[in-house]
């Protein structure tokens, strides 16, 4: 059963590359030149949402970092070499974070129970739900509650982005904008949360800028 479940991915990867080339005879070495990318997207592993489909964009137009929940932990040097480098060399004009609804990461960190060395990162989507407690705790309705921690999460990401040094001497230099989106799974609707970021920004730049 693995064995043909693997031989059609490769059939697969066969066909699409005879369907690339049929439309566009120079596709893969156009592809080979180099990337240029407007956005850095950073959302969920989820195996059922992909950044490029959910966007309607072509390789090459979206740099893409994917962990559990859409994190971005300023001591985590994946995320942050992925951010490192797609704004002081990518020169990237676009952050996003983007969460999707029924999110498994989230709702784990809803939970009390000792998920192992999952503790520790969903601890920090814990940590949201602790600086946000007085708003979540008067949703009664569990959904709601958690569809709620799931946009109140991309929030508070985006406010790490911002935090960060790389992030700030590129907001100052040129045009960069960061971005707070959900994608319903239930609807493949992309839903911009339009965050007050120019607000956030000034709440925490007493604390947090960065010379």
């Amino acid at each position: 059963m693995a064995s043909n479940y693997l031989d059609r991915i490769f059939e697969n990867n066969r066909k699409w590359i005879q369907d690339k080339l049929s439309l566009q005879p120079n596709y893969f070495n156009e592809l080979g030149k180099g990337q240029n990318p407007e956005f850095l997207y950073i959302g969920c592993a989820d195996s059922r949402v992909t950044a490029e489909e959910l966007m309607g964009l072509n390789p090459g137009e979206v740099f893409v970092h994917r962990n559990i929940a859409n994190m971005v932990i300023n001591i985590d040097l994946n995320t942050m070499s992925v951010v490192e480098y797609a704004v002081e060399h990518l020169k990237v004009s676009h952050l996003v974070v983007c969460g999707h609804y029924a999110c498994g990461g989230v709702k784990a960190a809803m939970q009390s129970a000792d998920l192992g060395i999952l503790n520790p990162w969903l601890r920090c989507i814990r940590d949201v739900y602790r600086i946000h407690k007085d708003e979540l705790n008067t949703i009664e309705d569990e959904e709601k509650k958690y569809d709620r921690l799931v946009e109140l999460n991309v929030q508070e990401q985006c406010v790490n982005l911002i935090k960060t040094a790389v992030v700030q001497k590129a907001y100052r230099q040129r045009e960069l904008t960061v971005h707070g989106w959900v994608f319903n799974v239930h609807s493949g609707e992309l839903i911009d949360l339009n965050i007050d970021f120019e607000g956030i920004l000034k709440e925490i730049m007493e604390i947090y800028h960065l010379d």
